[in-house]
């Protein structure tokens, strides 16, 4: 008890230590407090992965709450109140509701759809240190998650904690070694089907554990079956990915893009093709990319001799996006990308000149909260196709705690005229409809419709019918994807990667062939033949049933024509 007693107060005296107007990077006062910093522990939460498999939410499914922690750029936070409360409650950590309420009044915000959570804090920056959603079986009960915050601010690290108190959920803690892990909330974002992004700063700060060992804690914890991890830039001195790029949807990244040569410019593009050119979306399909500009300063420099100006450290909030803004010319261009490429959605530009200074906008101020019961809807969209004579099938991935009952399909060819209906039919999660065959260059819009069985109504996407998926019936050839690029030969790493006790392999031919995929163990001894069989250019997927085999490292290997590539995968068991 005395333990408890004394941690309490160092916590208390830590917040006349530590100044609320810290900035978004370290201070050099903290990087030598750092050096021998121990971070906080709460004595009375969970520090074991959730009890069953679990799925982390993604930013653009539905929110029941935004936490945001109430400081400096009070006027920034006043205008994202305005409009989060539009689409969600929202829960302003504090230390003087009173206070709060009279700046919002004079900030012309109404006073509505708002909590108060009076606890002590260090910084504004809660993207980092606030805890992430995970939910049990895709779909069933809500649950949180943290992690040691990279920054020696304990009372941010300790906020997590209150906030599973706040909305009476279990809070699974990944402080204590073996599972102990520092990261950043910027430096992390996931598709909520198990595929998450991260700089290799999450590596750089976690020295004492393999790239495997925090795969299969992120898998226990988090549900994380794919980690891509990219180089770190040059110039982004925090190292969160959240300044440059924005996952729009399960398969849409959107990518900041400096001029040829500028800034960080050149590797951003390297890690862009790094994920191209070996991963695909969680529904097997090439990435799309939206490009959207890094701004100079007003003086026309870019980074490392201006501040970090960026348009995708915006918020996605239900219906809403809010995107930083600065006053420059390219604001215009950057708010009319995101409504071109997230058709439906409410696109709100918010003045961060005053919070950009010290490394983060919207999204580093913000932390989504997920509803208490999802319903989950995992859909592949209809990508162009020259079928002109067989109905497209639409299907989807539908969950709910309470059962779905039903679920329907809405498509039309013209908008304007109004949706066609068709029930989808069930099979276990399953659902199934199709729309009829039409003639080329017919543009078709579709959305999904799901209801639960307790008296919950989502769609799919969230903005619909404004919002929808969207195909061309052509018979433009040539290409495997939206972004009118040949397919190559290429091998791409397994999914997930490490699996148990099955993975798929996906690879891409640039022309017709008999095409071989044999698996091998480390000793170089053929294991099986996954593959040997005449196959189409184009994209193509094979999956390996590992159940006979014991944990260990395997190598696959194509070879197709005069073409050949091996990727290393692990089994764990």
């Amino acid at each position: 008890m005395k333990k408890v007693f004394f941690i309490l107060f160092l916590l208390s005296l830590s917040a006349n230590i530590f100044s609320q107007d810290l900035p978004n990077y370290m201070t050099p006062e903290e990087l030598k407090i750092y050096k021998t910093y121990v971070p906080p522990k709460s004595l009375t939460d969970d520090f074991n992965p959730p009890y069953s498999r679990v799925r982390t939410m993604a930013e653009f499914e539905e929110f029941q709450s935004v936490m945001i922690t109430w400081t400096n750029y009070t006027t920034i936070l006043s205008q994202m109140v305005k409009y989060i409360q539009q689409e969600c409650k929202l829960i302003i950590v504090c230390n003087d509701s009173n206070s709060v309420k009279s700046t919002l009044t004079s900030n012309g915000v109404p006073l509505v759809n708002l909590s108060f959570l009076i606890k002590p804090f260090n910084t504004v920056w809660c993207r980092d240190y606030g805890p992430w959603c995970v939910y049990t079986n895709d779909a069933d009960s809500l649950r949180m998650v943290e992690w040691i915050y990279n920054r020696p601010r304990p009372l941010d690290d300790t906020l997590p904690v209150p906030i599973a108190r706040f909305f009476n959920v279990p809070l699974h803690q990944m402080i204590n070694s073996p599972n102990n892990l520092t990261a950043t909330g910027g430096n992390f974002m996931v598709d909520g089907n198990g595929t998450a992004f991260s700089s290799k700063l999450i590596l750089n700060e976690n020295p004492g554990k393999t790239e495997a060992e925090i795969d299969t804690m992120m898998s226990r914890y988090m549900g994380i079956k794919r980690y891509v991890f990219m180089d770190v830039l040059p110039y982004d001195g925090i190292h969160h990915i959240d300044m440059h790029m924005k996952l729009l949807d399960e398969e849409t990244l959107m990518i900041g893009q400096y001029p040829l040569g500028a800034a960080d410019g050149p590797q951003i593009e390297l890690n862009l093709q790094y994920i191209l050119n070996n991963y695909l979306t969680c529904y097997n399909r090439p990435y799309k990319i939206v490009r959207i500009p890094m701004p100079p300063s007003p003086s026309g420099q870019y980074p490392p001799s201006s501040d970090y100006y960026t348009y995708t450290n915006s918020l996605i909030v239900n219906k809403t996006v809010l995107v930083p803004i600065y006053g420059f010319s390219l604001d215009t261009t950057a708010l009319r990308i995101y409504r071109e490429a997230m058709p439906g959605y409410k696109v709100i530009g918010i003045d961060c000149n005053a919070s950009i200074p010290s490394s983060g906008a919207i999204h580093c101020i913000s932390k989504e909260i997920g509803v208490y019961e999802p319903i989950f809807i995992s859909h592949s969209g209809i990508r162009n196709t020259n079928n002109t004579t067989t109905p497209y099938e639409v299907k989807a991935l539908i969950k709910s705690k309470s059962g779905v009952p039903s679920a329907k399909l809405y498509w039309s060819t013209d908008t304007s005229l109004g949706y066609t209906m068709a029930y989808m039919t069930q099979s276990a999660d399953t659902f199934r409809a199709y729309i009829p065959p039409q003639p080329l260059n017919t543009h078709v819009y579709y959305w999904i419709s799901a209801s639960s069985n307790s008296g919950r109504l989502v769609s799919k996407p969230l903005t619909a019918p404004l919002g929808h998926f969207k195909f061309l019936v052509t018979n433009a050839t040539g290409t495997g994807n939206e972004t009118g690029q040949s397919f190559s030969y290429k091998l791409y790493q397994n999914y997930p990667n490490p699996f148990n006790p099955v993975t798929t392999i996906n690879f891409s031919l640039s022309k017709p062939g008999m095409t071989m995929i044999k698996v091998y163990d480390v000793l170089g001894r053929e294991i099986g033949v996954l593959l040997n069989e005449r196959k189409s250019a184009g994209l193509h997927f094979v999956n390996f049933d590992a159940s006979m085999l014991t944990s260990g490292i395997y190598f696959y290997k194509i070879t197709s024509g005069d073409y050949s590539e091996t990727k290393k995968m692990m089994l764990i068991k």
